[in-house]
């Protein structure tokens, strides 16, 4: 089960993201509400400070602006940061741990302060498995 409720707002069933000038509103499903928030410290997501939850693929929605998103790719070019190409805050990403899922920023849900979400675990990003080579051995991209 996940978080229904975060301050004093109800996190909807469908509720929309909206980066900081509005131009991006994704809607994205959340019949269990925020599930399994956390950070991460790969270089991208530490620099970002973003509360991460995901989403299934078919669970996001672009209601506006999809002319204003952009993507950001790196390292193994599998994850898709996409920001707003006006104000520049990322929105959501296609994950690389589980490109089946879109990974959205909390502090973007609609009305919801991600910093009243307690205890947020930090996922370990830099020794992230797909950011090994064959041999076994950290990428020098790390």
């Amino acid at each position: 089960m996940g978080i229904r409720q975060v301050g004093g707002v109800t996190i909807q069933a469908r509720h929309w993201l909206e980066c900081h000038c509005g131009c991006v509103v994704p809607e994205l499903e959340l019949p269990q509400g925020i599930v399994n928030p956390r950070r991460c410290d790969c270089s991208i997501c530490r620099r970002k400070g973003a509360i991460l939850a995901s989403v299934s693929l078919d669970g996001i929605r672009i209601v506006q602006g999809g002319e204003y998103l952009q993507f950001y790719q790196f390292n193994t070019g599998v994850a898709k940061p996409y920001f707003c190409s006006i104000c520049g805050i990322y929105t959501h990403h296609q994950r690389r741990s589980f490109p089946d899922q879109y990974g959205y920023n909390v502090g973007c849900l609609e009305g919801v302060n991600p910093f009243l979400i307690p205890d947020v675990p930090v996922n370990d990003g830099v020794h992230h498995p797909a950011d090994r080579t064959s041999s076994g051995a950290p990428d020098a991209k790390s």
